[in-house]
Parts: C-alpha cells; structure tokens; sequence
C-alpha cells in the first residue's frame, strides 16, 4: 500500500494547505500551496536530522512517489487538455503568429542560449558539467510551465489578448520543450558522435509532428462523438477516455503526448463551443468537470513540488548555482522574448505593443514540469546539480515572479478591463 498511503498523504495535505491558503495567507493558489509545503519541508528536514523517526517514516513515504512519472504520465496531459479546452480560439486564432513564433523560435533560441551560459557559468563555480548537459538544462527550464501560468496569471487581471498570448505560448512550448529534451537525452545517451543531423530532425519530426497530427485526430474524432449524444455523463466520460486513452497512445507511438493534449483539448473546446457540438446544459458540466480536475491536479501538484524539498540533496553550492542561474534563464528569456517579437514586428505580419516583452518575460513561470524533467535524467547525468538549480528557479519563479506579476501588470498599464473580467 505504498503508492495509496503517499497519495492519500498528497489529498490530506492538499486539503490542508488549500484550506490555510483561503483562510489566512490569501495568496494565488498556487503560491499559497507550494510556500506551505516549502515551509513543512524544511521544518520536518530540521526534525529528520534530529531523528525524529515519525519525521523519517513521513520522509521515506514522499520518496516513494516517483515524481518524474507521476507528472508526465499521468498528471501532465490532464492539465494541458483542461488549460487548452477553455482557451478562446478565435482570439488565439489572431495571435497566432506572436504565439507560433514565441512557441518555434523562442523555444530552441532559449535552450541554446542557456545551455551555452551554464556551459560557460559553472566552471567558474567549481561544478564542470559536459555541453550536452547543459543543453539539456536549457531544455528543461526554457519552457513556461503552462500550468504554473494558467493557475497564476490568469488571476492577475491582465489584458486578455496578452493573456492568451502567455497562456498560448505556455501550451505550445511546452510540448515543443519536451520534444527538444527528448532528442538531447538521447544524443546525450547515445553519445554526439553517434547521433546524425538526420537521426535528430527523425526523432524531433516523429515526437512534434506525430504529437500534433495524433491530437487532431482525437480532437476532431472525439467532437463527432460528442455531437452525436446528449448526454452529460457521457460526454464528460468521453473527454476522460480522451485524455487517459490519448496520452496512452502517443506513448506507444512514440510521439509527444503533451501536443497531441494540447492539440485535442483546443480542438473539443473550439467545436463544442462554436459549431453547437453538445447542448449548454453538458457544456457546463463538461467545463466544470475539467475546472474540478484542473483545480484538484493543481493542487496535488505544487504540494508535491514544495514536499520535493524533503527528499532532494540540495547543498549550499548547489543553491548558490541555483540563484546564479535564474539570471541567465531571466535573461535567455527576455532575448527569446524580444527577438523573435522583432522579426514579426520587422516583416509586418503582427504588430507586438512594447509592453508585451516584459509581461512575458517575467510572466513565463516556470514548475512542476521542469523539476519532473530534471528528475528524469539518468544516473549518469550530473542529476543531483541539475536537480538542485531547477528546483531554486521553480521556487523563485512561483513565489518571486508569481506574486509579483499583478503589480507589473498594473505599473505597466496593462490590466484588463472590468468588462473583460
């Protein structure tokens, strides 16, 4: 019974936390759940080096989960098909090229770009590490954790345009993120001189173009299926047999799971919403039921990742390496951020207000995503180090740049309308 008693530990302490949060703190969900389980982590790390026994019992129960798996087999493609399916399509549809371009270009550029800097950094700082590590780092941490982003800034009252732009971007990259680490780990595995040019854009074409081409399919299958029943129950089991049976499949394809979710979720939204697909009555309850899921996976999630404190070796150096890199991921953001927006401002296609590049600059958060990456590096990667950097820049985006986007959104003049809200 290992697995149910850390998941029930999981629900209790999320319970707990959300519970604290709404009644004292007042942060953003979010926030206020990771702070409380960064918090109970370092009290019960101080206990554990006492011996306190309950403390080691309750520490060896949250090593048990596998956090890695938990979050990209499970967790993440139901909170990307919930973030995607109430995304504003047609507003999406006019932000496609600032949000394809961040998503394409954006991406790759901020992978290089902090890849080649931890290259260059962590010598200085007595940690070595091989170039295809460090490429490896940038393609963890260069993403926006969507989730991190729907469940904070959406909250901060923001133009909505931009907003779908953050929250558009968020989703793709995020795929595109992970299809980058996947080529880079195997290049890392197999070694440079045995992986081609060719091997490399194989694997890339197969995980993105496979994601998207297996999404549509689900997305435009599953809203035929949703057209012909009215049915609440269902409707809601269909888009749960979506998510659970699709992320199944790109598995054994081969293919990116996280597009193909991202893919399908706006998809289903889109149809159901302007081709009259299901009735209001199942829509609401379509749209309620992944809110709930979307809310509940949220929580267990910034719970675990502030419980990771408990079980992660984090040593003073490796901090310190921790808060030099979230100036070189700061930076390879705002230059992912701004060039990219350049070239479209350049060739006429989209025109970017200035005030875009610091509002996604400091409003791409990073999570629970990056930290599952880093954790998923083999044995032998510099793991503990990678570890350890991604889970100082995860704190300090959730809690630093989290609290601190409401403010930059108001001093810039970009908050949202009353109407809009």
């Amino acid at each position: 019974m290992p697995l149910y008693n850390a998941l029930a530990l999981l629900l209790v302490l999320a319970a707990a936390f959300a519970y604290l949060n709404h009644r004292f703190l007042k942060m953003p969900p979010a926030i206020g759940l990771m702070v409380l389980g960064l918090l109970t982590s370092l009290a019960l790390v101080g206990l554990a080096r006492l011996g306190v026994a309950p403390v080691l019992d309750l520490a060896r129960v949250v090593g048990t989960v596998d956090f890695s798996a938990l979050v990209m087999q499970v967790m993440l493609g139901f909170l990307l098909f919930a973030g995607s399916i109430h995304v504003d399509t047609r507003r999406l549809g006019k932000l496609r090229w600032s949000v394809g371009t961040l998503a394409l270009i954006g991406t790759p550029l901020s992978v290089a770009l902090v890849g080649g800097a931890m290259y260059i950094l962590l010598p200085w700082l007595g940690l070595p590490t091989p170039l295809v590590y460090c490429l490896l780092f940038g393609a963890l941490i260069s993403p926006t954790d969507p989730v991190a982003v729907l469940s904070i800034l959406t909250k901060a009252n923001i133009d909505k345009d931009l907003e779908t732009k953050i929250v558009g971007e968020s989703l793709f990259n995020d795929g595109v993120g992970v299809v980058l680490f996947v080529v880079l780990l195997e290049v890392a595995q197999l070694g440079p001189q045995q992986v081609t040019v060719g091997h490399a854009l194989a694997v890339f074409a197969q995980e993105a173009v496979g994601g998207v081409a297996l999404g549509a399919a689900l997305g435009v299958g599953a809203a035929w299926l949703l057209r012909s029943v009215d049915n609440y129950q269902v409707e809601v089991l269909l888009t749960l047999a979506l998510v659970a049976g699709g992320t199944a499949l790109a598995a054994q394809l081969h293919t990116s799971g996280p597009l193909a979710m991202v893919v399908a979720g706006l998809l289903v939204g889109h149809f159901s919403r302007s081709g009259g697909t299901i009735s209001e009555q199942s829509q609401d309850y379509v749209d309620k039921f992944w809110e709930l899921i979307d809310e509940i996976l949220n929580a267990l999630l910034f719970v675990l990742v502030g419980l990771e404190a408990l079980v992660l070796p984090i040593t003073g150096r490796i901090i310190g390496a921790g808060v030099a890199a979230i100036a070189v991921v700061l930076v390879a953001r705002l230059l992912a951020v701004a060039l990219p927006l350049g070239l479209l401002r350049g060739s006429g296609l989209f025109t970017p207000s200035h005030r875009s590049v610091p509002v996604l600059t400091w409003g791409g958060l990073r999570g629970g995503l990056s930290v599952a990456m880093a954790l998923s590096l083999p044995a032998e990667a510099p793991r503990e180090l990678l570890v350890g950097i991604t889970y100082v820049i995860v704190v300090f985006s959730i809690i630093g740049q989290g609290l601190t986007i409401g403010p930059l959104v108001r001093w810039l003049g970009v908050a949202g309308t009353p109407k809009e809200e």
